[in-house]
């Protein structure tokens, strides 16, 4: 009898226990949601849901009131007993309402959006891979509110309210990507970032320079990627995930895996992720003005140890984009206590060659100029490592992170009928250390910070004769001898919530950045000095008011300043910049300087639909912009045998911008949601007469979304949509590649696409998507590649 009494017990326990498994998933979708926080408002005891969106709750048995939270979604107020009667089963609702957010990257810790005063678009997970795309760039395009250039398939150059490369600052999970040779051309290093393994994207609208220091001029993308899940129990726990994609407009696809294992106290998370692209295919369907635009006719071919010009049977396909990719990330946690915990996190992105496509298309007196034109494999590696303490006698939260990165990037050409390869090599050490730290005292949040960081360069260069394989020295783009370029800073942010109605937001921020750069082999061209020194301190500060006079409306206002320090790339590269133009160094090249108003008004219609429009003006001094000048006496010089006209990176003394945002979103209904974006940005630098364009600034733009979602299904259909960018608006001295447009600027464009989700279970997903339905032929303003063409993907995804 006692042995029966026992076994009842069991499993009445067993019953028990899994009754107390809370499962939490997305009201749409039907989707598990992760990282939901179960909190009591009695106890200390705390929550936190698993992959497959559960969590034990069996601590909050004699709670009253239970607090369930999730970033994106509407907190629910709940008690044990009403979960209970739901069979412990939880469908959470998007707020629809981007103000309602938690966002991270505005002062580097958790924070209401309603409370920041920036603008900032957050990107969570199960958006991202909704979007369905295959590479960073393709997804920061689909934000609808960025415009991203592209030179090749395999790069993407993203334009924030008219700045771009490395005036627009890149993060990734706490440390600063941009280095000491991000150009101020195209750059295209955000490829080398996995949107397969990312938790969540946040772009920051404005200058950001008080939390993040120099570059983060237009402003700040911010990305992190996922984190190993911890046990709620004393089981170990594991998670895995994987998918296969098929890309149809460049016959690519893409494969990814990976897995998380962890118990208590440590967990392990590790992804990898390979792509394969072949040529691209652009649209057929072109503007009647314009017939051949953005053809691909002809390519060259080495053929019996010669170039050969072979016809291209089909014209719209690209040849000579394709590539493949590589990515891996490996991430260790260790939660010592629930107020200390310690994190490794280890990347490295490797490629293929990459063809420069728009150099392998130009001509030169009616032949081919170019056999090969290639970037090396981009390589990118990074270590870090994160220490979190929480609830200190001096601070709410405490994060520091120390971080290294090892970058190398080749660029490797040869003339048309030459047998002469040129290398260009550079390799980058990169060491980082951010001290973050937070404090609330009543109504006042402050936020505090140290960051260092220090930047080797070595650069070098060798001309492969490729019949040989005998190798010499050749000119390098960076000084021979060597660059090194440091940063020390310190700042200070504080909101002040002065009642239900007004928030203060404010900061400071004090920089010291250095620079220093040697040349010692001259043969190649006769620099009139031996190396660059440069040492600029930059005060910079932010003030910004949310008031919320009535229910539903929200009006901000916000000054603010960025800066950005020249780099070795801006004062001593020398670069052919378009043909028949010469980048020459400059060591006599000032910071540049943001300052930056903006007003923004916001209104709630209904429940969740939101409409928020804002205008800024920017005075843009010192900015640095390339223009024509002289070396030597001669403003022209002979180089890589072509007369080139001499061009120098230059302080243009004073330049302007101003723009407006009309952004809206919302549910429509139970099923059904909306989403639409409108941006617009003039810009100009003032000279004694008329004033000329700014480079870098894109045309109207923008993208107007539907989407309806009811169980397993989630379907969406959207138009991205572009307006014309005439001759009259284009810089040509820098970087708007107007040889690459039409007689009369580039062409207004549009897409129509269509998204569909269809979940078989809970483990098992199928996502089909046709973009560019209508076969468009376009590009995307100073794009020198065509966009896609009709593109179907298909995606095939598991969870575990």
């Amino acid at each position: 009898m006692k042995k029966y009494l026992w076994t009842g017990l069991l499993l009445f326990c067993a019953l028990l226990a899994k009754a107390q498994t809370l499962t939490v998933t997305d009201m749409e979708t039907g989707n598990p949601l992760e990282s939901v926080t179960i909190t009591s408002q009695n106890t200390s005891d705390y929550a936190i849901t698993d992959a497959q969106g559960q969590a034990e709750i069996s601590a909050f048995r004699n709670s009253d009131t239970l607090e369930i939270r999730c970033l994106g979604y509407r907190r629910v107020l709940t008690t044990y007993e009403a979960l209970s009667k739901q069979n412990f089963k939880l469908a959470m609702e998007l707020t629809g309402v981007p103000f309602q957010e938690v966002v991270v990257s505005a002062s580097r810790f958790e924070e209401k959006q309603e409370d920041v005063v920036q603008r900032i678009q957050v990107m969570r997970r199960s958006e991202l891979q909704h979007m369905n795309q295959t590479s960073m760039a393709d997804v920061i395009s689909n934000s609808g509110h960025i415009m991203v250039q592209k030179s090749q398939l395999g790069g993407g150059s993203p334009i924030i309210r008219g700045f771009e490369t490395n005036k627009v600052l890149l993060v990734v999970d706490g440390i600063r990507m941009n280095n000491a040779i991000y150009r101020g051309g195209h750059l295209q290093n955000v490829v080398t970032l996995d949107n397969a393994i990312m938790d969540r994207v946040e772009l920051v609208y404005g200058p950001g320079s008080v939390v993040y220091g120099s570059d983060a001029l237009g402003g700040v993308m911010h990305f992190y990627t996922r984190n190993p899940q911890l046990s709620l129990g004393d089981s170990t726990v594991v998670h895995a995930g994987a998918f296969t994609r098929y890309f149809s407009a460049a016959n690519g696809y893409s494969a990814h895996a990976d897995v998380s294992v962890g118990n208590r106290r440590f967990g392990s998370l590790t992804s990898f992720t390979y792509s394969d692209f072949d040529d691209l295919r652009q649209g057929n369907l072109r503007n009647p003005f314009y017939s051949g635009f953005g053809e691909r006719p002809w390519y060259v071919k080495r053929i019996d140890g010669r170039d050969s010009i072979l016809q291209n049977t089909d014209p719209n396909v690209q040849v000579g984009s394709g590539y493949r990719q590589y990515d891996f990330l490996q991430k260790f946690l260790f939660r010592q206590s629930n107020r200390v915990q310690h994190l490794l996190n280890f990347q490295y992105s490797t490629s293929s060659d990459i063809p420069r496509y728009d150099r392998l298309t130009q001509v030169r007196n009616g032949a081919p100029r170019y056999g090969q034109w290639y970037y090396g494999p981009q390589k990118r590696l990074l270590a870090s490592y994160q220490l979190q303490l929480e609830n200190g006698s001096w601070y709410d939260h405490a994060r520091l992170i120390a971080g290294y990165q090892n970058i190398e990037e080749s660029r490797n050409t040869r003339p048309y009928q030459s047998t002469q390869l040129d290398h260009q090599i550079e390799q980058l050490d990169i060491f980082t250390l951010n001290i973050d730290i937070d404090k609330e005292v009543g109504t006042h949040e402050m936020r505090y910070g140290f960051e260092a960081w220090y930047n080797k360069v070595n650069s070098t260069a060798q001309e492969e004769n490729i019949l040989s394989g005998e190798t010499t020295p050749s000119v390098s783009r960076y000084p021979d001898g060597g660059s090194k370029m440091y940063s020390i800073a310190g700042y200070f942010t504080h909101t002040w919530e002065i009642s239900d109605k007004l928030i203060l937001n404010d900061g400071i921020r004090l920089t010291d950045i250095g620079l220093h750069s040697s040349f010692n082999d001259k043969q190649f061209f006769p620099f009139p000095f031996d190396e660059v020194n440069q040492n600029n301190l930059a005060l910079n500060g932010n003030i910004g008011l949310i008031a919320k006079p009535w229910t539903g409306w929200r009006f901000t206002a916000n000054l603010s300043s960025g800066f950005r320090a020249p780099n070795v790339d801006d004062m001593s590269k020398v670069f052919e910049s378009v043909p028949g133009s010469v980048i020459v160094p400059n060591p006599d090249l000032k910071p540049e300087y943001t300052y930056n108003a903006e007003l923004g008004i916001g209104k709630r219609l209904g429940r969740s639909l939101q409409v928020s429009l804002l205008g800024y003006y920017t005075i843009y001094r010192n900015a640095l912009t390339v223009q024509p000048t002289q070396f030597d006496g001669q403003d022209s010089i002979v180089y890589d045998g072509q007369l080139s006209r001499v061009t120098s990176t230059t302080n243009a003394g004073e330049a302007y911008l101003y723009g407006t945002e009309f952004r809206i979103s919302g549910n429509l209904n139970e099923y059904l949601s909306m989403s639409g974006s409108l941006n617009y940005t003039y810009g100009r630098i003032k000279t004694d007469s008329t004033d000329y364009p700014l480079d870098h600034i894109p045309p109207l733009f923008g993208r107007l979304s539907f989407a309806a979602g009811k169980g397993k299904f989630k379907g969406e259909f959207f138009m991205d949509y572009s307006g014309w960018k005439r001759l009259k608006d284009y810089n040509i001295n820098g970087e708007d590649n107007i040889a690459n447009a039409t007689a009369n600027g580039m062409p207004a464009w549009y897409t129509l696409n269509l998204r569909l989700d269809y979940r078989f279970s809970r483990n098992i997903s199928l996502q089909v998507a046709c973009e560019n339905l209508l076969d468009q032929n376009y590009r995307v303003f100073a794009s020198n590649i065509s966009a896609p063409g009709r593109n179907l993907i298909v995606t095939l995804r598991g969870n575990f």
